[in-house]
């Protein structure tokens, strides 16, 4: 018998793709939920990006934006918050939020 909470029995894909079909939510929030730093859960992001196209699936970005000019980062194709803003070059920027929706 597996006592493992179940949430460690899934593979972090699995748990990801969990989360992401309850609510929007940040690497950061994600990465409190799944237990997986920031950096490997973008990889994973990727990576599921591509899977869930197959099952009619689509991750929603919503891009990180400057809190301080309000610029958004609507281009920006990496999963990582940017450090800073091109146009300001502040450091408060909101990081991109996820979610699935079909």
């Amino acid at each position: 018998m597996n006592d493992a909470p179940a949430h460690r029995r899934a593979t972090v894909r699995q748990a990801l793709e969990r989360a992401l079909l309850e609510e929007a939510l940040t690497l950061r929030e994600l990465s409190q939920r799944v237990g997986v730093s920031e950096k490997q859960l973008a990889e994973h992001l990727e990576h599921l990006e591509k899977s869930l196209k197959s099952r009619g699936l689509r991750l929603k970005r919503e891009p990180a934006h400057c809190l301080a000019c309000g610029f958004l980062f609507r281009d920006r194709q990496r999963m990582t918050a940017p450090s800073r803003c091109p146009q300001c070059k502040s450091e408060r920027v909101e990081p991109a939020s996820f979610q699935l929706v079909d």
